[in-house]
């Protein structure tokens, strides 16, 4: 009688996510992603008719306004990372409760963010900002009032888009969207332009454009099929062991977002003291790089569920083949991407209605940026959010915040007060933190160590 040999193999497991899974996956988050980058295009193209001042103010409220949204998008990320795993293990009980635990933990941070920015506007501007010419302030405080309003809602959409994207489904967070970004431009159109409100404007087109968002997100998310639906309003009520695996991953993602964001402001002041040409021109180059790295933010997005299904189903060796994939697809859309924007620069920046001045520094920083984009973006920014999925939060926000401080800030600092290089070297600060960054991440992702903490 034959018997099976003790060292037979045993059989692969059938992959988690064909290529045509995928390609549904990615589609959507990539016209989402265009969507979302199209809403600050729209209100810096829209704004820039009404003057430099109001292009500049934008610009610098919307470098606070991402310190808010990327603290509640980590935090989201979290809740994605927990609920992914869980529906790769096929615990459909602990999937929605953590679904539940997401929606309380940000209702709370949104609502205190919103209230904390609206009652201290002013002081926080001057705060961050200091002395900037007095009609720029003027506009800035008109839009950081209205976008604090908003915190709330942007709260609920990023949480339900996040378990959207959790359950494989990017479809839903692509139409909310679509559903901002409609009502966004249609509105900065009548208020800009008929209306004639400027800044007031683009901000109450931007604030309905969201609430509207988070209302259809969080109704489709409550639909009956959706296995991450609040099944009840008990399920809100703190549940610490829950909400202890979300906040694991999403605090110290939220304090790496949040510290970058804040040595971003502190380099914001440090560009206001530029002039209003090289404030106009930064604006601008933020918008196009943006633009540029709307693939790869896409694909970045994807890694969450695609990774998190396989570690929480405890298939590593499929997570570590999707991410190499992923990765590589990740540099490919770059090298697609870049080199079409360093050829076009000098034509895409007069849309923006900037002066020749700002015009002839944007150029040259956004030709710099995307050089260096087609070999340090992918790694740098894309490479973190495996690290998460795999529970590695902890040493994504050590290295980020040692690289920002280190690096982006000081180098900032001396190569614009030192050596006089002016915008262009506030970014090439940033590219020296780029590179450690995709050093020493690259690094930890070979070494396997990041797939080796437990979530759930």
């Amino acid at each position: 009688m034959n018997h099976p040999s003790s060292t037979q193999e045993t059989p692969p497991s059938p992959p988690m996510f064909t290529n045509a899974q995928l390609k549904a996956l990615l589609l959507p988050l990539l016209l989402e992603q265009f969507l979302s980058v199209s809403m600050g295009l729209a209100d810096t193209v829209m704004v820039s008719g009404v003057g430099e001042a109001a292009v500049s103010s934008v610009s610098l409220v919307d470098s606070l306004n991402v310190l808010i949204i990327q603290i509640l998008s980590a935090l989201a990320t979290g809740g994605a990372v927990v609920a992914s795993q869980y529906l790769g293990r096929k615990d459909k009980k602990n999937a929605q409760l953590s679904a539940a635990q997401l929606f309380s933990v940000l209702i709370m941070l949104t609502v205190s963010f919103g209230l904390l920015c609206i009652l201290l506007c002013r002081l926080i501007l001057r705060t961050v900002f200091g002395s900037i010419e007095a009609h720029v302030m003027h506009y800035a405080e008109i839009y950081f009032y209205i976008s604090a309003v908003s915190y709330p809602f942007i709260g609920l959409y990023n949480a339900g888009a996040a378990l959207f994207r959790a359950k494989g489904d990017s479809k839903i967070s692509m139409k909310a969207s679509l559903v901002m970004n409609v009502v966004n431009i249609v509105g900065n159109a009548v208020l800009i332009y008929v209306f004639h409100l400027e800044v007031l404007g683009a901000a109450i087109a931007t604030l309905t454009g969201r609430i509207l968002a988070a209302i259809w997100v969080t109704a489709q998310l409550q639909r009956h099929d959706n296995p991450l639906r609040i099944a009840s309003l008990a399920d809100l009520k703190p549940n610490f062991s829950i909400a202890h695996r979300i906040l694991a991953i999403g605090i110290p993602a939220g304090i790496e977002n949040g510290m970058f964001q804040i040595g971003k402001l502190l380099v914001s002041h440090l560009i206001s003291t530029l002039g209003t040409a090289s404030i106009a021109a930064s604006a601008v180059c933020n918008t196009l790089s943006s633009m540029i790295n709307i693939p790869g933010n896409a694909i970045s997005l994807a890694t969450i569920p695609i990774i998190g299904h396989c570690l929480g189903a405890n298939e590593k060796k499929q997570a570590n083949q999707y991410a190499r994939k992923l990765i590589a697809l990740a540099y490919a859309a770059a090298w697609l991407t870049s080199p079409i924007l360093i050829l076009t620069a000098p034509y895409i920046v007069k849309i923006f209605n900037i002066s020749a001045e700002a015009q002839v520094i944007a150029v040259t920083v956004i030709r710099t940026y995307c050089t260096v984009d087609l070999f340090l973006w992918p790694s740098s920014f894309m490479m973190p959010n495996i690290l998460r999925s795999g529970g590695d939060s902890k040493y994504t926000m050590t290295v980020s915040m040692f690289s920002m401080w280190t690096f982006r800030i000081f180098l900032c600092y001396y190569f614009v007060n030192s050596l006089h290089m002016g915008l262009l070297g506030v970014w090439c600060g940033m590219f020296v933190d780029w590179f450690f960054r995709s050093l020493l991440f690259t690094i930890r992702f070979i070494n396997g160590k990041w797939m080796e903490h437990q979530v759930i």
